[in-house]
Order: C-alpha cells, then structure tokens, then sequence
C-alpha cells in the first residue's frame, strides 16, 4: 500500500502549493504594476524588456495580454491565491472533500490550459517571451501535474489500486516531467526564433 501519509497528509504537495502561489502570484503582482506603469506613461519601458525577444511590453499591449477583457496578470493575482491557501490549509491538517478537489483541479487545469495556450502565442505569433509570464509558467506546469496524480493516487478521481499506486509513484518524477516541459518549451522557440541563443546574448553578452 502506498504510504497512507501521502494521501491524507499530502505535506509535499502542501508546500509546493504555497511556494508555486507565492512565486505565481508575485510574477502577476509585478506584471500588473508593468501594465499600469505604462497606462500611466505610454512611452516608459518596461524592467523586463530585455530585448526584442525577451520582454513584457509586446506581451502586456497584445490582445491575448487581455483576452478577457483586463489584463491576463489580474487572474493570476485572484488565482494564485487558492494554491497558498489550500497548500496552507493542508499543512494545517485540514481535509477536504471529493467535491472541493474536484473544484480545485479545474482551475488548475485551466490555469495549464491558458498557460499553453499563452506559450503558443507568444512563441508562433508575437515572437516574444515574458520573462515573468514564464515564471508563471514554471510553477503552473508542475502544479497541475501534482495536483492530478494528487487526486488519482488519494480516491479522489474513481480508479483502480494500480492506477493509484502508479499515481503515488509517478509524483516524484513531477520535477522531471516539468523540466522536460521547459525543454520542449525551449526547443519549440528554438526553432521558431532561435530563442535560446538570444536569451543566452541578451543576460550574458
């Protein structure tokens, strides 16, 4: 049987909840103060225009920047919320039940669906990378496979005993999995606008 602590306890996924919220919601929190620097001075550029490849300007003025009708960075400052509180919450011994989880992944897996599809856009149509939306998308990739193999391997998603323990298994190549994310990622802008020697040039000349 896998290790009961990690299904009631799950006290990894609790503290990688807390840093990923953190580390989420302080990337939003600073891109938001980008957009509204430059609402208030139109010609001012931004901390993290780097280059003409590595920066948040073209991101932030793009309508894919406010899909919804305001900037994208205000979601990530309402949403990354849920991940510090529930991540605390679990470190405090709370449980919750099939219904809470079930809410919780869905908006995990739809900050993972946004993410991909903002990493598209950014790659094969404004031909930039932000540097704080991917910092953004350094934590949400792993926190949405944690959240998912958190859910089979706890009875949370109907399953059988080897799905489960395959599950309880699979969560400690989470970081794996996410670095390999990062090189497909990587890779894909490597090919569309040789991003990696770029990004190489812009930080170290």
């Amino acid at each position: 049987m896998p290790d009961q602590q990690t299904h009631t306890r799950p006290n990894g996924l609790a503290l990688w909840l807390v840093v990923a919220g953190v580390i989420g919601w302080w990337a939003a929190f600073a891109l938001t103060i980008e957009k509204l620097e430059k609402l208030a001075n139109p010609d001012a550029i931004a901390s993290c225009d780097l280059s003409v490849l590595v920066q948040c300007t073209a991101n932030l003025d793009s309508w894919q920047g406010s899909v919804f009708g305001f900037p994208n960075p205000i979601l990530g400052i309402a949403g990354w919320i849920a991940p510090i509180v529930v991540g605390m919450a679990l470190l405090a011994r709370a449980r919750f039940t099939r219904w809470f989880w079930w809410c919780f992944w869905a908006g995990i897996a739809f900050a993972f669906g946004f993410v991909i599809w903002l990493i598209s856009q950014s790659i094969y149509d404004l031909h930039t990378l932000c540097p704080w939306c991917m910092v953004t998308w350094s934590v949400t990739i792993p926190t949405f496979y944690a959240v998912t193999l958190h859910l089979l391997r706890s009875g949370q998603v109907p399953a059988s005993e080897r799905v489960r323990h395959a599950a309880d298994r699979l969560m400690a190549w989470v970081p794996l999995a996410a670095i390999l994310s990062y090189a497909v990622i990587l890779l894909l802008a490597q090919l569309e606008m040789n991003a990696v020697v770029n990004i190489w040039q812009t930080l170290f000349g």
